[in-house]
């Protein structure tokens, strides 16, 4: 069932993250419509909070049938009374026998403990990498450097780097995912490692937006809404992103991955309003 509210901030961005948290839910569960556009003012005059509205599917489901209990069963009658039986006489008791000593126990084998590799976090990516493309038989250079805010940024340039890269980047996600499970298991400092090749992360999200702007105004030309090719969670973000404050239209996600996607909905473009008075009279 579609539901939606309507949530307040000082600018649109501030109001979609009190929605979300508010809701429990991510950017990529809910549509998001600006319905009022924040205003700062002047000197704190005529400043107007910015207001969108978030949609959101909730689940459903039948009410629970209560089923009858089961019917008391009728008592049994009770037997009569029988009379006390005279005592047997007991038989005689063996004799105790002697406690065995326990027996010592093995010593149970101590657990293995969790092996740590050696070396700094960059080495053991270097040498993770280099293992690996050997494997795929590519040969490649290699560029490591450390990432703002903590991690590892990974270059790799070639002759044959499309083997790296695959459709979509889909091998270059599978190779960033294998790095970072080989280099943080056992280790005390989780560090993310962010593996590219020949920057071909940079050049999709550029992609990705002038797609979007793209499917964008071919939405409100034909005033339709228009679904995108499939993607993972990093480029519908990319795509919703992209169109948050794009006038006209309104970003939603449908399906299940792997076969999720992005659909760029026309909404009916706001009238413009008035110039705030004082704003005017400061002017």
């Amino acid at each position: 069932m579609q539901k939606s509210i309507e949530v307040r901030g000082k600018t649109a961005d501030e109001a979609v993250e009190k929605g979300l948290a508010e809701l429990g839910l991510e950017r990529d569960d809910v549509s998001v419509e600006i319905v009022e556009r924040g205003k700062k003012g002047v000197f704190g005059i005529g400043a107007v909070e910015a207001v969108v509205r978030l949609s959101f599917e909730a689940p459903e489901g039948p009410e629970p049938v209560r089923h009858p209990g089961p019917e008391p069963k009728p008592e049994a009658p009770k037997p009569e009374p029988r009379r006390p039986e005279p005592p047997k006489p007991e038989a005689p008791k063996p004799a105790p026998r002697k406690p065995e000593p326990p027996k010592p126990e093995a010593p149970k084998p101590a657990a293995p403990a969790p092996r740590k590799a050696e070396g700094t976090q960059a080495e053991q990516t270097e040498a993770f990498l280099r293992g690996l493309l050997e494997h795929m038989g590519v040969e490649a250079d290699m560029e490591i450097a450390p990432r703002q805010g903590g991690g590892l940024d990974v270059q790799l340039t070639g002759e044959h780097i499309g083997a790296v890269i695959g459709r979509r980047g889909e091998t270059l996600d599978a190779i960033q995912h294998l790095t970072n499970y080989a280099v943080n298991r056992g280790s005390d400092r989780h560090a993310h490692i962010n593996v590219d090749a020949e920057n071909y992360r940079a050049k999709r999200e550029d992609s990705l937006v002038r797609l979007a702007e793209k499917m964008a105004a071919k939405a409100i030309k034909y005033k339709r809404s228009m679904a995108l090719e499939p993607m993972n969670s990093y480029e519908r973000h990319v795509i919703h992103t992209a169109l948050q404050d794009y006038e006209g239209v309104t970003t939603s996600s449908i399906g299940t991955e792997p076969n999720r996607r992005v659909v760029v909905s026309y909404v009916k473009a706001e009238a413009k309003k008035e110039e705030d008075k004082g704003y005017k009279e400061w002017c």
